[in-house]
């Protein structure tokens, strides 16, 4: 059974690789959300504290997190999101509006995103070309890109796919 892809020339893999699991996904929610420090996301999420400290760590060492001093010249260290950890915010939207929509239905969201300064509602996280129009799955196709190496499996749309809109 695989228990890594960081050896797949494929960004979903390798990305799955690092995010893939649910924990992961959780702690970078609640870093999102403001919690910083151990025993907070400890509590927050209810992980046992071995399982928190592995993922922790991972998520320190591929540069999604920074441990930084609680104050200045202080030795509690908080965790705080970086740039690359903040460039999964899409990312959660998105798979937040999904489980709004088909997991936990409409009219029974959790949480609503709002923004700050106005208190308006957000819109919906999609797909765009570069000049803003909303593309789906049949406006798309795939080509190989600059990293793309013979050993990789180009997989082509099917007929069906592409008739189905799917």
């Amino acid at each position: 059974m695989r228990k890594r892809f960081d050896d797949m020339n494929c960004s979903v893999a390798r990305a799955l690789d690092l995010l893939g699991e649910w924990w992961t996904i959780l702690i970078i929610r609640e870093a999102f959300a403001g919690t910083r420090r151990f025993e907070d996301f400890q509590q927050r999420l209810g992980i046992a504290r071995n399982i928190l400290t592995s993922r922790l760590r991972r998520l320190t060492d591929q540069g999604v997190l920074e441990r930084v001093a609680a104050r200045e010249g202080g030795r509690r260290k908080v965790y705080r999101l970086t740039r690359k950890g903040r460039d999964l915010l899409p990312v959660l939207v998105a798979l937040m509006q999904w489980g709004d929509r088909w997991v936990t239905g409409p009219g029974r969201e959790p949480l609503r995103l709002v923004e700050r300064a106005s208190g308006l509602g957000i819109a919906r996280v999609t797909v765009q070309n570069l000049h803003g129009r909303t593309l789906g799955l049949e406006d798309l196709k795939t080509l190989p890109g600059p990293g793309f190496v013979r050993e990789t499996q180009a997989r082509p749309r099917s007929e069906a796919a592409e008739t189905e809109g799917a």
